[in-house]
């Protein structure tokens, strides 16, 4: 089976969820990433996607007139105050859109708390049908894929999983080794960009371009072709590519074009023989 393509939410994080479908459709994306839950919980409000039944209507209808699915919903973030339970909504939210992912960021300190936690988001996921993916990323308390891999199997459940970014692997202590190592069963789906070869290394450095600055694969200086050869041949690839200067100059739906034609062309091309 052939990678399948999501359009990530931060790709096109200026159109609602309707619109954003529609661009994922109109572009040839086979997939499609939306967010409920904020990044920054406490400095943002819920998604309307979480709180607005007329949305989440709308979304169903435009997901079945496109034929595009729902790859992953996000994000839910492990802190050490964090009641597992609460997230239920969330995930009966993302059954009803169809969802298989759910993305994870991991903000507790104490790791074998961490993994307690992300067993037992896992146990309440598994009922809803969703696998819960804990990306690495270099600036938080789970800086690298060793460090996400060892959360999740020692939570030692089925439907745990890891997501690999590609900027936060080529940005943290992570190889190309690692990542095609992987045990098969934690790789649901991985994230593609890429990103400058001239960065700030601070935490807001890395923050900044994560979030804002990121490049259409190939612009920049990340191993894509490495990561598309060490990658399961079948994994679904969210094409996660949130820029801002791009945005103040062309539309979500025409950068969504832009990213999967960027791509493919990337990955397709290291794969190929």
């Amino acid at each position: 089976m052939a990678h399948r393509y999501s359009l990530a939410f931060l790709t096109v994080f200026d159109l609602g969820p309707v619109e954003a479908v529609r661009a994922a459709g109109a572009a040839g994306y086979d997939l499609i990433g939306l967010r409920m839950l904020p990044a920054a919980p406490g400095t943002e409000a819920a998604y309307p996607l979480l709180t607005d039944d007329r949305v989440l209507a709308e979304t169903e209808a435009v997901l079945r007139d496109t034929g595009v699915g729902v790859a992953d919903i996000e994000i839910v973030r492990l802190k050490p105050e964090t009641e597992v339970a609460g997230f239920a909504p969330f995930f009966e939210r993302g059954r009803r859109l169809g969802a298989k992912s759910v993305l994870v960021a991991g903000d507790d300190p104490e790791e074998a708390r961490l993994a307690e936690s992300f067993g037992r988001l896992a146990r309440l996921a598994a009922g809803f049908g969703l696998t819960v993916d804990l990306e690495f990323m270099p600036w938080t308390r789970v800086p690298d894929l060793s460090t996400a891999l060892r959360i999740v199997e020692a939570a030692g459940e089925a439907n745990g999983g890891v997501l690999v970014d590609a900027l936060h692997y080529d940005r943290s202590a992570t190889t190309l080794a690692e990542v095609a190592a992987m045990p098969r069963s934690r790789v649901n789906y991985v994230q593609f960009c890429d990103g400058p070869r001239d960065y700030d290394r601070s935490d807001a450095g890395l923050i900044e371009v994560a979030r804002r600055a990121r490049l259409m694969p190939g612009e920049g200086g990340i191993d894509l072709a490495g990561l598309a050869r060490a990658i399961p041949g079948d994994a679904v690839i969210s094409v996660e590519i949130p820029n801002h200067a791009l945005a103040a100059r062309m539309d979500g739906a025409e950068r969504a074009a832009l990213a999967l034609r960027a791509t493919k062309a990337v990955v397709e091309g290291a794969t190929v023989g």
